[in-house]
């Protein structure tokens, strides 16, 4: 055929080719269009896909295939093709579209994410990269490639360009993508089966040295120190350490107007929203639950101090919220970490306490208070107690008292045996022990 016979159709420069429904396209590739009657409605649809990457067999192989499909009313046997990078940002989107994802930080999180797995990373100090599989076609990503793109990840942790709990946050992500394809692509295989996390042990998050918690005897000249220092920081601190709510629970808080947080007359705090960044408010909290906490006086006296004393400007006077920032907006994410900075060199604490440090330090001040830890739940807003030991740190004393209390049990049982001639301090010996031959 010459090239007189391009005609501009479906958006496109086509020309016929010897196969019915399969035009050959001017940019390359083929282009498949027919009619065919769907069994399912019984209405007259219309097949037309752009296949840029076949010959003119395969592509007349496809559309005979979907078009029996469509005739007979049954579910494709054939995976669809479409590359990694693709499908990745339509899934990213759909979850957008449908709210399992709804934080920023959130969006922030898979937005990061995508970027590493499609382009791929590379390290900052030893240029080393571990390649994406974003022009990968899914059929032919297997479990191999990703194990090989994990041992990449490893190399990049052994030198010190990410840390082992980054790249296997990325992982986490990586498993959606191939779990949601193979069952909607119908794919052979799932590439990420079996496919376990980076070893995180030497990477400790919270260590002996920096716990990122407070000893229940540190928190007095720590709030005494912030109440100093940073007053306006102070009923937010003390708020933290009296529940154990998230930062992100703390900042959304309303003290009044139609939907307030706080229910002055009942003692009642509502949690209920949670803020990650910018003016973005999830009605929800980040486990999607919501619940109540119910206050005593000296945390509700607290809290009206500070909107007698704390907050100075009109905008902070007319917010709605309990700790608006200076123009009645939401406080930063990481507000409380340079005034924390400054109360812990203040007194001379020896260790970094972060916003996060409210949260660990309430769980520990409630076992502390012998407080039960269904109740410690309640309040802290934790799901499981898993999640509220992982929220812990057992500190010295406690060790201490616990073996002495074990201690004295071992002494009730001494003093019983010292009775049948055991010597008082020995544990007595057990049924079947050796016996010292004597001459």
């Amino acid at each position: 055929m010459d090239t007189k016979q391009w005609t501009r159709r479906w958006k496109t420069w086509v020309k016929p080719t010897k196969l019915p429904g399969v035009w050959q396209r001017k940019e390359g590739g083929y282009l498949v269009r027919v009619r065919v009657t769907d069994a399912t409605t019984g209405h007259l649809v219309e097949i037309k896909k752009v296949l840029p990457e076949t010959t003119e067999a395969k592509a007349f192989q496809w559309l005979n295939a979907e078009r029996t499909r469509i005739r007979t009313g049954a579910a494709s046997d054939t995976p669809q093709r479409m590359r990694f990078a693709e499908y990745a940002q339509r899934l990213f989107e759909r979850k957008l579209a449908t709210m399992e994802i709804r934080s920023a930080k959130g969006r922030a999180k898979w937005t990061n994410t995508l970027e590493h797995l499609i382009a791929g990373s590379r390290g900052r100090k030893s240029g080393l990269v571990a390649k994406g599989f974003g022009e990968m076609f899914l059929d032919q990503i297997g479990v191999g490639q990703v194990e090989a793109w994990k041992a990449e990840l490893a190399g990049l942790v052994r030198v010190g360009d990410y840390k082992p709990t980054t790249c296997n946050g990325w992982l986490t992500i990586l498993r959606v993508v191939p779990k949601a394809a193979k069952r909607e692509l119908s794919l052979p295989i799932l590439a990420t089966e079996g496919v376990r996390d980076l070893d995180e042990s030497e990477h400790a998050t919270y260590t002996e040295e920096e716990p990122n918690a407070l000893l229940p005897e540190e928190v007095p000249r720590f709030l005494e120190a912030v109440r100093e220092l940073h007053p306006a920081h102070y009923a937010m601190t003390f708020l933290g350490l009296a529940t154990g709510l998230r930062p992100s629970s703390l900042r959304p808080l309303r003290r009044k107007g139609h939907a307030a947080d706080v229910l002055w007359d009942e003692g009642k705090l509502l949690v209920r929203r949670s803020h990650t960044a910018r003016a973005e408010v999830m009605n929800t909290t980040k486990q999607r639950v919501r619940y109540r906490i119910h206050l005593p006086e000296p945390v509700l006296e607290v809290l009206r101090w500070h909107i007698r004393t704390q907050l100075p400007t009109p905008e902070m006077q007319e917010s709605d919220l309990l700790f608006p920032s200076t123009t009645g907006g939401f406080r930063s994410p990481c507000v409380l970490n340079k005034p924390f900075a400054d109360v812990a060199d203040a007194v001379g604490l020896g260790k970094a306490v972060t916003q996060r440090g409210l949260r660990r330090t309430f769980n520990d001040l409630a076992r502390a208070a012998a407080i039960e830890g269904v109740v410690t739940r309640s309040i802290s807003g934790h799901l499981t107690e898993r999640m509220q030991h992982h929220y812990s740190t057992v500190n010295a004393d406690e060790q201490r008292g616990s073996i002495a209390r074990v201690i004295d049990l071992m002494e009730a049982r001494d003093e019983r045996s010292s009775a049948g001639g055991a010597p008082t301090g020995a544990p007595a010996p057990s049924s079947g022990a050796p016996n010292e031959k004597t001459g």
